[in-house]
């Protein structure tokens, strides 16, 4: 079990998530099948949880823990990654299987499409959280690829259930439409009952509601939850509670983006770090859409060193 340390005194946000080595595959044409094709390729640390863990510290949370698991070829490296960006890591090591790892395709538009191998990720285990983890904390953030596997889930479920207890905001990303779906909608939504936040992209949130417009699709979201934030990419992002939209913020420009990993990662720590400082809703959205700006400036899901 790892365990907790010394906590600051203000409140913290801990994420329970995952960190992934992430192979980046920049290629300016279209694939082509059956031979080569042209890219730039990079090896860095990523992993949505560890991603907005880092991205919170870049935006002025100065109390940031992340529970992971990963593989003990990796897990030193992983560590070394978290503690430079801020993060405080508790990383169960894991002798028998690898750190997860995902190839993220990304084209001229800096779209990408991402091959999964969840590793370590879906082995997070009730025993690798001790409720002492929540001592000094003001906000539990989880990642949605925990729900996708039965014993992160479990683990996922046991960290929610005593943040609870303790009367600490929760809040959930779905992560993946792709996974969401392998899933099902009524299993995710029975697994996030009681969630104070939910924090899905446009294709989730369509996904969970089965409604086109995403404005509706985050109308009828916050009748499940108190609040949602639905995040639109460059078109910015959605505010809902108790059935209605009640506001739109707009993205921040980017001329020149390069890379979408991780952009809505950045919008997650940003607007929860606002959140911790005191922010209303809507400046907490500016917040993220400026991290999420950023990150799409920037090469992987991190922010740059």
């Amino acid at each position: 079990m790892t365990e907790a340390g010394d906590r600051s005194p203000s409140g913290g946000l801990l994420v329970v998530g995952e960190v992934v080595t992430d192979i980046v595959a920049r290629h300016a044409s279209a694939l082509v099948h059956g031979t080569d094709t042209a890219a730039r390729i990079s090896t860095l640390p990523g992993g949505a949880g560890a991603n907005a863990a880092c991205w919170a510290a870049r935006s002025g949370c100065r109390d940031v823990t992340l529970l992971a698991r990963a593989g003990a070829g990796s897990v030193s490296w992983h560590r070394e990654s978290l503690e430079r960006a801020g993060v405080r890591p508790l990383l169960a090591v894991d002798a028998e299987t690898p750190t997860a790892t995902v190839i993220a395709l990304v084209d001229r538009a800096a779209e990408r499409t991402f091959l999964t191998d969840s590793g370590a990720v879906l082995r997070l285990r009730p025993d690798d959280f001790s409720p002492s983890m929540l001592d000094g904390i003001a906000h539990l953030h989880i990642s949605g690829y925990l729900l996708f596997g039965a014993t992160s889930r479990a683990t996922a479920l046991l960290a929610a259930g005593a943040a609870r207890q303790r009367n600490i905001p929760v809040s959930v990303d779905p992560a993946s439409a792709g996974f969401l779906a392998e899933l099902g909608v009524d299993r995710f939504l029975e697994f996030t009952e009681g969630t104070d936040l939910l924090l899905p992209n446009a294709d989730e949130a369509r996904m969970l509601t089965g409604l086109p417009e995403p404005d509706d699709a985050a109308a009828k979201l916050s009748r499940q939850f108190p609040q949602v934030v639905v995040t639109l990419g460059d078109r910015g992002a959605l505010l809902a509670a108790e059935g209605a939209v009640t506001g739109h913020v707009a993205a921040v420009p980017v001329r020149d983006p390069v890379d979408s990993t991780g952009a809505g990662d950045a919008f997650t720590g940003g607007f929860l770090a606002a959140r911790l400082a005191g922010a209303d809703d809507a400046s907490a959205a500016a917040a993220g859409c400026r991290a999420g700006a950023e990150a799409v400036a920037t090469v992987g899901g991190r922010p740059p060193a």
